[in-house]
């Protein structure tokens, strides 16, 4: 079983390759330390199990997650995260991934890694706890898909709604208040809307 390991910090990465390896079953083909790698690596080496981060720089692992399964329907991408975030499980929910798992279960990334390669779907007890309510969740969010809301712009309008200024997104966000600016200026015209209370009001009639 040929697994491509994606994350932002070389220390996991690292980390992850000395577990892994240690399975006679498991060959680690690369690794990389955002998304924009992971779509270039997979492409490249192809690997039975693409075992992704969610948070990264330059490209979340959402995304590029979404732009690999479109690509590559065949794709088998488990998540493996710090973040027990309603909005980024939804979402990969929504695009297809094979699982979710939090980093801390580290006993049972290899397991989990050969259920997804054999198909299953993957979650860990915390996830599973909540499945019922996010799925009726994640129904909603295909709606903006009409919209051509992308998943950092979505990120963006739950992050308004809860209330947060450019400068608390962007640091959640790893990203520019200029790019925030910029994502919510996009967000209002493919919304047809005026402004960011607007975005608040739409969230909550249509999403939450």
């Amino acid at each position: 079983m040929k697994i491509l390991i994606i994350d932002d910090d070389k220390l996991v990465c690292s980390s992850l390759k000395i577990i892994l390896s240690a399975d006679p079953e498991i060959t680690v083909a690369g690794t990389g330390n955002n998304g924009r790698e992971g779509i270039d690596l997979y492409r490249k080496l192809r690997p039975d199990v693409l075992l992704m981060d969610i948070r990264m720089e330059l490209m979340s692992g959402l995304e590029a997650g979404e732009k690999i399964l479109i690509e590559f329907r065949e794709a088998k991408i488990l998540y493996l995260t710090t973040f027990l975030d309603d909005d980024y499980i939804i979402n990969a929910l929504r695009i297809g991934a094979k699982g979710y798992m939090m980093k801390q279960n580290y006993e049972s990334i290899i397991p989990a890694l050969k259920a997804v390669n054999m198909g299953q779907n993957v979650y860990d007890n915390e996830i599973i706890t909540k499945l019922p309510t996010l799925i009726g969740k994640a129904s909603d969010v295909k709606t903006l898909d009409t919209y051509g809301i992308t998943d950092k712009e979505f990120e963006i309008i739950t992050k308004i709604a809860d209330g947060l200024s450019n400068k608390e997104i962007s640091e959640l966000l790893y990203l520019s208040e200029g790019t925030i600016r910029n994502n919510i200026s996009t967000i209002l015209e493919k919304l047809n809307l005026r402004d960011r209370t607007q975005i608040a009001i739409f969230y909550y009639k249509n999403i939450r």
